[in-house]
């Protein structure tokens, strides 16, 4: 919601101020009308006062904007047209009427705009000059105090209505920037929101599959090859049991910990280098796949360089690419082996993936080891960019697959 900012409300003080001036000038102008017109004087006097209150009423000229064009025949010319109507009427009766053509000026500048308001104060101006000439001028008596008078007075009233509305069109001017500034505002604020949601989505999509995933697919695995074994191997059934529901926890606790978005539990108590050989561990052995089932897969881990603490966001980037690499090759490689290296260089640190297993055509659509859905590798390759490292994959049918990442280490951020 865009917070607006009042407008000086100049036109409203003029507004009430014309509102007192011309019913204290009415009054008076009825007051010192002569006896023989008193009550002539005092009936039109009413009846301008009411022309006036009810226009007040209708003619809401200093709600708008000053830019909004005024003026229109309905209601406000006919407005002003019965109050000049009136006030000549009265200025006949009433000597003392002439002082409320300077209310009225104000008031059709007001009303009418700066085109139409300024002829009406010039017509306003003729008669007033016309009416102290002809009936309040007495013989030798200076003219000049007639002429002056309203002529002064039309300007000063054009000037101060002019001059206020131009300071509102300025505010109003401001207003409408400053409602451009907020609104676009808004609209950042609301891209950049959409843009954090977005983000968060491509990492919960990423950590799911990197370890619910894989880990609901390994689980899949364990009881086929226990279906297998039973009846067969009960041992090894009871074995493979064993090792589902290990797995089934761990899936539990790497779930909680994606919806907290805490440390991988591979992670905990244990350095980068323990959490990667835990993962090689449960992915070992065999592997029923599609290609070559029950196959046993060797997988080894190697370090080059001096393992140090990395910072946790690379530790979890590197650890969730590797159960992701080592998951797809379990899964769908067919391969005997398997080596991880981690090597840790003095600004960066580079993890490799290798396998002997059958490969892919990274070309072909919906491939990379993901079930046809190939969500495995841009994965990979979206953490790698945000993190600001790079990404290698070379494979080839029948031809194995090496993968390789590297990601920046800056100095200030190691523990």
């Amino acid at each position: 919601m865009i917070r607006r900012h009042p407008v000086p409300s100049a036109t409203h003080g003029l507004i009430v101020g014309l509102d007192l001036l011309l019913a204290t000038l009415v009054v008076v102008a009825v007051v010192q009308a002569p006896p023989e017109t008193a009550l002539s004087a005092l009936l039109v006097g009413g009846v301008l006062l009411a022309i006036y209150v009810w226009g007040r009423a209708v003619v809401r000229t200093h709600e708008g904007l000053v830019d909004i064009p005024r003026g229109a025949w309905w209601p406000d010319a006919a407005w002003i047209g019965a109050l000049m109507v009136s006030w000549v009427l009265l200025l006949g009766l009433s000597p003392a009427a002439l002082w409320i053509a300077f209310p009225f000026m104000l008031l059709q500048m007001h009303v009418l705009g700066p085109h139409r308001g300024v002829l009406l104060v010039a017509l306003t101006t003729v008669v007033t000059v016309a009416d102290g000439l002809l009936t309040q001028a007495g013989t030798g008596e200076r003219w000049t105090g007639y002429v002056l008078g309203p002529v002064l007075g039309a300007g000063v009233a054009v000037a101060v209505v002019l001059g206020i509305e131009a300071f509102l069109r300025e505010s109003q001017d401001r207003q409408r920037t400053v409602d451009e500034l907020t609104q676009a505002r808004l609209h950042l604020a609301q891209a950049e929101r959409e843009r954090a949601v977005t983000d968060e989505r491509a990492r919960l999509a990423r950590d799911i599959h990197d370890t619910l995933a894989q880990s609901l697919s390994a689980i899949e695995l364990l009881l086929r090859a226990a279906e297998d074994a039973v009846g067969v191997d009960e041992p090894k059934a009871h074995e493979l049991l064993g090792q589902a529901r290990s797995a089934a926890r761990d899936s539990l606790a790497e779930a909680r910990r994606v919806v907290q978005d805490l440390t991988p539990a591979d992670l905990e108590r244990t350095t980068l280098l323990g959490a990667v050989r835990r993962v090689a561990d449960r992915l070992s052995g065999p592997r029923p796949g599609n290609d070559r089932p029950s196959a046993p897969l060797a997988i080894t881990v190697h370090t080059s360089g001096t393992p140090r603490p990395l910072p946790v966001p690379l530790e979890t980037a590197l650890l969730r690419i590797a159960q992701s690499a080592l998951a797809n090759v379990a899964e769908h490689a067919a391969a005997a082996r398997a080596r991880v290296t981690l090597t840790y260089e003095a600004d960066s640190i580079t993890l490799d993936v290798v396998d002997d297993g059958t490969g892919f055509d990274p070309a072909a659509p919906g491939t990379g080891r993901t079930g046809g859905r190939g969500f495995g590798i841009p994965a990979i390759r979206s953490r790698v960019q945000e993190l600001g490292g790079t990404f290698a994959l070379e494979t080839s049918l029948g031809g194995g697959t090496a993968l390789a990442v590297t990601l920046p280490v800056r100095a200030e951020d190691e523990r």
